[in-house]
């Protein structure tokens, strides 16, 4: 480990395992995240970081798959590091897709609802079970989001402000499109989605990546965020 709390793990997850940065100022908790995630299998940890400079340079370095983020931390928080990570310029020159888990003591805490809205894939407690932790990065390695969709709601409408008009591009879905945009933002899964439109998953799917596509979202959170942003889940 280095003296400012930065290390980088040798690359001894096999293929196909899921690559995991750790990012938090308490190397006691960072410590203990650490024999959680490499017991589990199919997982294993790259890289660690005490704050939100280091995180970015661990990431760039090691290419994980799954950042878990704490917030609150000093030279730059969890925040500003999601925003750095997640940024478009960034993302475009990643060879692996990233998703950011941010960590936090409060259930309705406002900086867990901005890092949502910069790209963060949902929020754990520092509390949670070590089977909670591995079931949450297993799911948005997968492109899920770690909430319920309610509670995602709950957190997103106490940080946005009046809903603003949605862009050109929402209108330019198609109606199918938009069905499937709206059951997605209701938290719907592929197979619930197909059940209500009437598709094959696999046809969804495809629909998914379009909708994504076509509004210049990442994954199935942002939907979620971009509904609430322009006031679309009345």
């Amino acid at each position: 480990m280095a003296a400012d709390g930065s290390e980088v793990t040798a690359p001894v997850a096999e293929d196909g395992d899921i690559r995991v940065v750790l990012v938090d100022d308490q190397d006691l908790f960072r410590e203990g995240v650490r024999v959680i995630v490499d017991a589990q299998p199919g997982m294993h940890v790259v890289g660690t970081a005490a704050d939100g400079l280091e995180a970015i340079a661990v990431a760039e370095e090691t290419e994980p798959d799954v950042v878990l983020m704490d917030l609150r931390m000093p030279e730059m928080d969890g925040v500003e590091a999601t925003r750095q990570l997640l940024a478009p310029e960034r993302v475009a020159r990643r060879e692996r897709a990233l998703r950011v888990v941010v960590l936090t003591t409060f259930d309705l805490d406002d900086r867990a609802a901005t890092a949502i809205r910069h790209g963060a894939s949902g929020f754990l407690l520092k509390d949670t079970t070590p089977m909670q932790l591995a079931e949450a990065i297993r799911t948005v390695a997968a492109g899920n989001a770690v909430l319920a969709p309610q509670d995602l709601a709950r957190l997103l409408d106490s940080t946005f402000g009046a809903a603003v008009a949605p862009p050109a591009s929402y209108l330019a879905l198609t109606e199918k499109e938009r069905d499937i945009f709206d059951a997605v933002a209701r938290g719907l899964s592929n197979s619930e989605v197909a059940a209500t439109v009437h598709l094959s998953e696999s046809t969804v799917k495809t629909h998914v990546g379009a909708v994504l596509r076509k509004l210049g979202l990442r994954d199935r959170v942002q939907i979620v965020v971009f509904a609430h942003e322009h006031g679309l889940l009345g």
